[in-house]
């Protein structure tokens, strides 16, 4: 029996959550795509908080014009901002079950450019 979309993607996101956990000082950058908006956070998995988020609702963010692909960078290194100021500079990844690709991948990137080790 073929699964859906959603429950293909529940499964590979459940295959990544045995293995990438945060901490508070390496936490864990999840990120969440939808057909209009992605967003991103920062979270401790030791005590269950979100430590930091960003997202294309940001109003400095959806003020910018771009393709999905180029706000989605704008979101990677807006919540990269905030974790240098936080004095966080290392991350372990969080792809959700998406495909390292498009809009996940240039997230990834615009975190790097900013300053997070991944």
């Amino acid at each position: 029996m073929a699964l859906s979309k959603t429950e293909r993607r529940q499964r590979i996101k459940n295959r990544i959550r045995k293995v990438v956990s945060g901490t508070e000082t390496r936490p864990r950058l999840a990120v969440y795509r939808s057909n209009k908006e992605i967003y991103a956070q920062l979270i401790d998995d030791n005590s269950g908080k979100t430590l930091m988020a960003a997202s294309s609702r940001d109003k400095e963010i959806s003020s910018a014009a771009g393709t999905k692909t180029e706000i989605a960078a704008l979101v990677g290194k807006s919540i990269a901002e905030k974790a240098v100021k936080a004095g966080i500079e290392s991350i372990t990844f969080d792809r959700g079950g998406y495909l390292y690709h498009g809009r996940v991948k240039s997230l990834a990137e615009g975190a790097r450019e900013a300053g997070l080790k991944f």
